[in-house]
């Protein structure tokens, strides 16, 4: 039977232009190759997710504007179930302009009208009962803590996408949490930890009834297992990149339907580990979303977990 996750928040429209480098100043910068798509980090994990042999479902927000019915019609073409986003009457959709240079790196400025999010739906047990693991970003932060405390309460997985946002909304969202996947940035901000390991054991300190991981790009991913408290070290897949965006959230969507498939935590952050990998050796953002069979053949080169760090 197919899984189904839930992804909950970021719902954009983006202009991705490829350039040779990133501007350090003011200027004009020509770009050689541009692609225009929605995304954003709950839609795209939500792709990942669907490229992966899963159903995914995105509760999100636009405007009831052009720029709106295209981020939806994008999206459900793409197979993502998009019947639950909400309409905020008034309040413009979302919207990004982002550079990606020949490294792969990305300057991203990004746009979210407060108005879009005013208003969050009440979320009951009914709501989520069929769902197999709920996954939610920093972006709507009244939805994603009632997504949250209901999965939890079901037994769901309950997973926090932890990307950089104030520190208080990380806080909050992480207490609802039984998995937290944090990117560099964001662990960062919440520890004065420099060390890998020791940032990762900081963390899960402070979250101590989730399961903490922090993805740290081509260095790989680390997570404190629950039993025994064991440093885990998940190598990043070697690959030449291209475009790094999204690939955080191909980690994430993948991680979500691995648990959702009731794999373990290892296996599922392996999965995550070379989606991510694989997406940024295309140019496009969600563009370079793998199949499950690229996935699976990616696995096999995969380094194997290193453990007791």
């Amino acid at each position: 039977m197919t899984k189904q996750v839930l992804c909950v928040g970021a719902a954009v429209l983006d202009t991705i232009f490829r350039v040779r480098t990133l501007p350090t100043g003011e200027g004009k910068v020509l770009p050689y190759d541009m692609v225009q798509i929605p995304e954003g980090m709950a839609s795209s994990a939500a792709y990942a997710v669907v490229r992966l042999g899963g159903a995914a479902t995105l509760w999100g927000a636009v405007g009831d504007d052009e720029r709106g019915h295209r981020i939806r019609q994008g999206l459900a073409a793409d197979g993502i179930d998009t019947d639950g986003m909400r309409i905020a009457p008034g309040a413009p959709s979302a919207l990004s302009t982002i550079l990606v240079d020949d490294h792969g790196d990305r300057l991203i400025i990004p746009f979210y009208d407060h108005r879009l999010h005013a208003e969050p739906p009440r979320v009951t047990e009914d709501d989520l009962a069929r769902f197999d693991a709920v996954l939610v970003d920093v972006r709507w932060p009244a939805l994603a803590r009632q997504v949250l405390r209901v999965a939890t309460g079901l037994g769901i997985p309950a997973i926090l996408d932890g990307d950089v946002a104030p520190v208080d909304t990380l806080r909050d969202l992480a207490a609802f949490a039984t998995h937290i996947i944090f990117s560099e940035p964001a662990a960062r901000s919440l520890s004065t930890e420099r060390n890998e390991a020791a940032l990762v054991r900081d963390l899960a300190e402070q979250f101590g009834t989730a399961l903490v991981s922090v993805t740290f790009g081509e260095r790989g991913s680390y997570w404190l297992e629950p039993e025994g408290r064991t440093l885990c070290h998940q190598p990043a897949l070697a690959i030449d990149a291209i475009d790094t965006l999204a690939a955080g959230d191909a980690f994430h969507g993948a991680f979500a339907l691995g648990l959702a498939e009731e794999m373990s935590v290892a296996d599922a952050i392996r999965l995550g580990s070379v989606t991510a990998a694989l997406k940024c050796t295309v140019f496009g953002g969600r563009r370079g979303m793998p199949l499950r069979a690229d996935a699976q053949a990616a696995l096999r080169r995969l380094s194997p977990v290193q453990t007791g760090l």
